[in-house]
Formats: structure tokens, C-alpha cells, sequence
């Protein structure tokens, strides 16, 4: 399938990790926490750990520690389909698409639970037409661009002449949970809100650049280490402090199984300054400088990341006859995606 546009969100409230520091010291969660886990946050928050600012959707974020679980869920459902609706509209305003002419409409998310999902608040939004595909894919965590990308595919090969929408949005600072976990404690650095929404035909672009060679790798014995989990209503992130080894060992694997088309770009979910450094080795001599960057300038988005990082990479030129790009995401599960971008 081929892309025919990629645009991306975030919102316009901007955090410097100092600042957000700022917000920790003065949330009630000071008395909370022990003092070991104030230090934590201020050596990740005042420190150089590869991101410099963050963006929340979240009315009033100092308060965010402090939220009931509804008023949690009260701004997933408020923020996701605007911030997603942002994207998408850019997206298909680049692609010269109106959004009636949409046939489906694949949005992935971890960060909050509508039912009925996003798609139906987004297409009600920007009025896509009521017999258009609605696809809803949840539970896949940072990871699950990719796989709405390949969903996205077996709709195109089963419908050639079809217009489809991807969309990744995620809602962070809706999922917020601070505890004296190391674990949890660091999520709360790493963590930020954006969407990314990209639109497919089974024709070429003017890029030209088409997705193929999808491929998965589930680590269910290894769940545990990277998951969401219920805790007073509220969701709490789960981060082993193996998951840099996990994603590099992960990204290795799919990496050996790519085939022989050569590779001129990798770009990877970038989960961290830890987890861009473990999975460096095992992609050399390509470079992360999209990813890195993309990680810099707004944190962890989780699943909508990857799509950042693609979009930083194509502001140098799409692909070519020197090679492909190679995506790779990774997360809850444990697992690990991939898939190529190429002329």
C-alpha cells in the first residue's frame, strides 16, 4: 500500500522536563512519595536524559496526580478524538482527500477505553460518511502503529480502490500514576501526548513510498515487564528495568529476518534514551538521529512515536533505489513490529 500522506499532533501546552519538575514539587504526591523517589524524579527531571520537553492535553496538568479515575476517563474521551482529529484533518488536507471520500478510518490507542471507540467520535467529528469502515485496536501499547498499519493493508488488498486512514493517538498524561515503583517513577519522566495520522491507497503517492514486509514478534513470557495494570481505577504503567534489553533483543530479531532488500534508514520507536542506546548495536551502522530527535522534542508518545520519527525522516527524501526504510516499534506484551517503507 502506498502512502499518500503522514501528519502529526501534539498539543500546544509545552513542558521543559525542569518544568515539569516543578509540577512534581509542587503536587501532593510530595507528601506522598518517599524521599528516594523525589530524588529519582529530580535526577531524571533536572538531568540530560534525552528529552527536553513534553506536551499534555490534560486540563490544569499540575493536578494530574491528584484526579479521581473519572476525571481521568472524562479527558481521554475530550482530548483523544480533538488531538486525533487535528492529525488526521492536516493529513488528509496534504493527501487532497475530503473526508467523505474516506472508506475506513483504523485508530490505535492504550492510553484510555471508549466504547464506542475513537473512530466513532472522530468520524462524527470531521464527518466522514456512515457506511465507512470503523476499526478500533486497543491493548497494544507503544508498539501498535505498525500493526494498524498492516490491518490497514489486508483492507487494501481485499478493497484495492479504497481510501483508508491510520491514526495513532495517545492520551498520556490521561494515564498518569505516581507510586514509589522505580518503575512508575520513571514513566512519569518519559511520558507525553500526540497523534500521528496517516492516509493509504493502493496507488502510488507523489513520494511514491509504499509499506510492505510487515512482520511480529510476541514475548508473551515476558509480559510482565512492560504492561498496564488496574490500580484504584486507575491505569499504572508496569517498567522493568530489563525493557532496554527486552526491545534490543526484540529489534534483533526482526532485524536478522528483514530479507535481503537493502536498508538505507532505521527508524525506531524511540522509548527512551536507555532504550535508543541498547537498541543502537544492534542496527549498526544505521543511525536513530529521527528517533532521537523525535524523543527530544516530545517524549515517549508511545504508539504514535514511530510515526514522528518516520515523518522527521522523510523531511530528508523518500526512500530510494540506495534502499528502504525499516520501521520498528515495540512494547506492551513484550512485543516488537516491523515493517518497510520503500520506492
Amino acid at each position: 500500500m502506498f502512502l499518500h500522506a503522514l501528519a502529526t499532533a501534539v498539543p500546544p501546552a509545552t513542558f521543559t522536563q525542569p518544568e515539569c519538575w516543578g509540577i512534581a514539587e509542587r503536587s501532593g504526591v510530595r507528601s506522598r512519595l518517599k524521599k528516594r523517589s523525589m530524588l529519582i524524579l529530580h535526577s531524571i527531571l533536572k538531568g540530560d536524559h534525552g528529552i527536553d520537553r513534553r506536551h499534555f492535553a490534560m486540563p490544569d496538568i499540575d493536578r494530574v496526580f491528584d484526579r479521581t479515575p473519572d476525571e481521568l476517563n472524562h479527558a481521554f474521551r475530550d482530548e483523544a478524538p480533538r488531538l486525533a482529529g487535528r492529525a488526521l484533518t492536516e493529513a488528509l488536507r496534504r493527501a487532497g482527500v475530503r473526508p467523505g471520500e474516506l472508506d475506513a478510518l483504523l485508530i490505535c490507542t492504550c492510553t484510555g477505553y471508549l466504547c464506542p471507540g475513537l473512530t466513532s467520535y472522530v468520524a462524527e467529528d470531521l464527518g466522514i460518511r456512515p457506511n465507512a469502515i470503523l476499526h478500533d485496536l486497543v491493548g497494544l501499547g507503544c508498539g501498535a502503529a505498525i500493526p494498524t498499519l498492516r490491518a490497514a493493508s489486508h483492507l487494501l488488498a481485499a478493497r484495492p480502490g479504497a481510501i483508508v486512514a491510520c491514526i495513532a493517538v495517545e492520551i498520556c498524561s490521561a494515564a498518569f500514576y505516581l507510586d514509589d515503583d522505580p518503575g512508575v517513577l520513571v514513566s512519569a519522566c518519559l511520558f507525553s501526548d500526540g497523534a500521528a495520522a496517516s492516509i493509504w491507497r493502493s496507488t502510488p503517492g507523489t513520494s511514491g513510498a509504499r509499506a510492505f514486509d510487515f512482520d511480529s514478534l510476541h514475548l508473551p513470557a515476558e509480559r510482565d515487564k512492560l504492561r498496564f495494570e488496574q490500580r484504584n481505577g486507575k491505569l499504572r504503567n508496569l517498567l522493568d528495568r530489563s525493557v532496554p534489553e527486552l526491545a534490543a533483543e526484540a529489534v534483533g530479531r526482526l532485524w536478522g529476518e528483514r530479507g535481503p532488500r537493502p536498508v538505507s534508514r532505521v527508524v525506531a520507536h524511540p522509548g527512551g534514551r536507555d532504550v535508543l542506546e541498547a537498541i543502537a548495536p544492534v542496527v549498526a551502522p544505521h543511525a536513530l538521529g529521527a528517533s532521537a530527535r523525535t524523543l527530544r522534542d516530545n517524549g515517549n508518545m508511545s504508539s504514535p512515536s514511530v510515526m514522528f520519527a518516520l515523518e522527521e525522516t522523510l523531511k530528508e527524501g523518500p526512500p530510494g533505489p540506495g534502499g528502504d526504510f525499516w520501521l520498528v516499534s515495540f512494547g506492551a506484551g513484550f512485543s516488537a513490529h516491523s515493517c518497510r517503507i520503500g520506492a
